[in-house]
C-alpha cells in the first residue's frame, strides 16, 4: 500500500510549537536564576561580597555579555540564509545581551534587580505564548503584559522625587503607542505580525483596557495598584479563554 505522504508532516507541524515554547521556558529559567544569584551574592550578601561582586564580578560579566552578544552578531549575519543556523545566531546575540544589559542595570542601581526578576518570567510567558497561540492572542497579550509591568513600575517609582518624572514620560510615550498599535491595526499594517483572517478584536480591546489603566495610573498612583489587578484578571481570563479555544 503507498505511504501517506502526510503522515509525517503532520507531527512535525504540532511538535515545532511545543518545541518554541520550551525553548522560551528554559531560556527564562536560566535569565531568572541569574538574576536569583545575583540577589543572593550581591543584593543580600555580606559587605565582602557585596564589594567582590560590585568591583569586579558584574564588570566581568558585562564584558563577557559584550563579547557573547558581538558573536551572536556575527553568526547571525553568517548564517542569515540558514533559517536553522540563524536562531542559533540570535540566541547567542539575546544571551549576550540580557547579560550585558542586566549586569549593568544591577551595577547603575541594585533595585532594577527586583524590576528584572519580574520582567523575565513576564517575557518568558510571552514568548510561550507567541509559539503555542494564535497571533492575535499572543499581540493582545504582549500589550496587556507590558501594561502590567507598567502599571507596576508606576506602583512603586512614580511618587519618586528623582525618577517621577522619567516614569511619567515613559508612560505617556507607551499611551502614545498603544494608539498607535490600535491605529496600524485597523489599517492592516500589522499583517506581519498578525494574518490575514486575524480576529482584532483582543487588540483593540488590549490597547484600550491598557490605555485606561495607565491614564488612571497617571492621574492617582494608588488606583494604579486596583487597576494593575484588574488588567492581571483581564489578562487571566484572555488567557484561559484562548487556551480553550486552542484545546
Amino acid at each position: 500500500m503507498p505511504k501517506n505522504p502526510n503522515s509525517k508532516s503532520k507531527p512535525v507541524k504540532r511538535d515545532e510549537p511545543m518545541n518554541g515554547a520550551m525553548k522560551f521556558f528554559l531560556a527564562g529559567c536560566v535569565a531568572e536564576l541569574y538574576l536569583l544569584i545575583v540577589r543572593r551574592f550581591y543584593i543580600n550578601g555580606n559587605a565582602e561580597q557585596q564589594i567582590a561582586w560590585y568591583d569586579y564580578y558584574l564588570k566581568y560579566l558585562i564584558a563577557a555579555g559584550a563579547v557573547v552578544l558581538a558573536v551572536g552578531a556575527v553568526l547571525s549575519v553568517l548564517w542569515r540564509q540558514d533559517k536553522k543556523k540563524r536562531v542559533i545566531g540570535w540566541s547567542v546575540l539575546g544571551a549576550g545581551a540580557f547579560l550585558a544589559i542586566s549586569s549593568g542595570l544591577v551595577l547603575w542601581n541594585m533595585s532594577t534587580v527586583t524590576l528584572l526578576t519580574v520582567v523575565v518570567p513576564v517575557v518568558m510567558l510571552l514568548g510561550i505564548l507567541w509559539s503555542l497561540y494564535d497571533r492575535e492572542c499572543a499581540l493582545a497579550l504582549t500589550i496587556l503584559g507590558t501594561s502590567l509591568i507598567v502599571l507596576w513600575v508606576c506602583r512603586r517609582v512614580m511618587s519618586s522625587i528623582y525618577l517621577g518624572t522619567y516614569v511619567k514620560v515613559v508612560v505617556i510615550l507607551y499611551l502614545v503607542l498603544l494608539i498607535a498599535t490600535a491605529f496600524l491595526a485597523k489599517n492592516d499594517k500589522l499583517r506581519k505580525l498578525l494574518p490575514a483572517n486575524a480576529d482584532l478584536l483582543p487588540v483593540y480591546l488590549a490597547c484600550g483596557l491598557s490605555f485606561v489603566a495607565l491614564v488612571v495610573a497617571l492621574i492617582n498612583t494608588v488606583a494604579a495598584y486596583y487597576a494593575m489587578w484588574a488588567l492581571a484578571i483581564v489578562v487571566f481570563a484572555l488567557a484561559v479563554y484562548y487556551t480553550v479555544k486552542q484545546l
